[in-house]
């Protein structure tokens, strides 16, 4: 009987994952072992409606080999008409004792990362965005070539909120 159970209570908690109403557009990318410096990680999106504004975030599932604090990324948007905005970022991946910050019951911490905040995409036709690292060992000039830790980076687009 407790399996049953179990199965029952699996089943109603992956439901609950599966129906998410505020994504528009979420999507990962899997990094194979480690991420390499010079790997880009991109996703194209269509936005639904240009006169609505959305919010960005970028989505990383990282396991405890991640052996630093922050993660450094730089992000591309290529707009359709050829404008494109590079922004370099910072992000908080570990608590000051060393504890992995995320979501998850597993080994596998799941991070949703503010990108940008009430983004209108009023251009007409495909957006591509790339995200890169550019993470570096303290005192180090050259970047680290091979990021551990990180399995996946996820792109997602909801509607801002007022």
């Amino acid at each position: 009987m407790p399996n049953k159970f179990s199965w029952i209570v699996l089943s109603l908690v992956l439901l609950g994952f599966s129906c998410d109403s505020n994504q528009i557009f979420d999507e990962y990318k899997s990094v194979p072992n480690q991420w390499h410096k010079d790997s880009l990680i991109s996703f194209t999106v269509t936005p639904p409606d240009s006169t609505k504004l959305y919010n960005l975030f970028i989505n990383i599932r990282n396991t405890n080999a991640y052996k630093f604090s922050n993660l450094f990324l730089i992000t591309e948007i290529d707009f359709p008409n050829g404008k494109i905005v590079k922004d370099t970022l910072e992000y908080q991946m570990a608590r000051p004792d060393g504890r992995l910050l995320g979501e998850g019951f597993t080994d596998v911490k799941e991070n949703k990362l503010w990108y940008k905040e009430g983004v209108k995409f009023d251009e007409v036709g495909p957006y591509t965005i790339t995200i890169q690292h550019v993470m570096r060992n303290n005192g180090e000039v050259e970047g680290v070539d091979n990021l551990e830790g990180i399995t996946d980076v996820g792109f997602r687009i909801e509607p801002a909120t007022n």
